[in-house]
């Protein structure tokens, strides 16, 4: 077994797509590697804005060699156009990622594993992914924030690989 395992958090959107790259050392010991956005413009076709997300996804993939890539699922709302728009962008996230195992997971289920609360606010979650990381600031920007808890939602998860892994090598 390795000493540690990469994974990658994706908070899929047209406009701003956050990313981070987490490593788990441990059962629910944990790195920030990288984190960020992906920005599109809405000049552009959206053709080129798809491409761009999946070329930098690509690239993270490619320059991490993630074992788990988590991303968000779609939070239904109201407004429809939104909702389609982030799936476009989340099919190829996935699609970028091919090869590696995805992952999906409810704002709910993120917002209850990070914070012990489904509803938490954006800020109780920054909040607690730099308690988690022991960063000296809250995780910026926003849609990065959202990644990391992504990421370490999936770390957190005990039916995740790595968990599943770190219990196999106590026993």
């Amino acid at each position: 077994m390795k000493k540690s395992e990469i994974i990658l958090g994706i908070d899929p959107g047209l406009a701003t797509c956050g990313y981070a790259v987490v490593e788990s050392t441990g059962q629910r010991s944990f790195r920030l590697k990288e984190s960020g956005a992906i920005r599109t413009s809405s000049d552009e076709p959206m053709d080129v804005r798809l491409k761009s997300i999946y070329s930098e996804t690509g690239d993270l993939v490619g320059e991490y060699e993630p074992e788990l890539v988590a991303v968000e699922r779609i939070f239904f709302s109201n407004n429809q156009k939104t909702a389609v728009l982030v799936a476009q962008a989340r099919g190829v996230i996935i699609l970028a990622a091919s090869g590696r195992e995805v992952v999906s997971y409810s704002p709910l289920e993120i917002k209850k594993t990070i914070t012990g609360y489904g509803k938490a606010n954006k800020k109780q979650v920054q909040t607690m992914v730099q308690r988690l990381l022991g960063l000296n600031e809250l995780p910026s920007p926003a849609d990065a924030a959202d990644a990391i808890g992504i990421s370490l939602c999936c770390g957190l998860d005990a039916n995740s690989a790595v968990n599943q892994q770190w219990e196999e090598a106590m026993k």
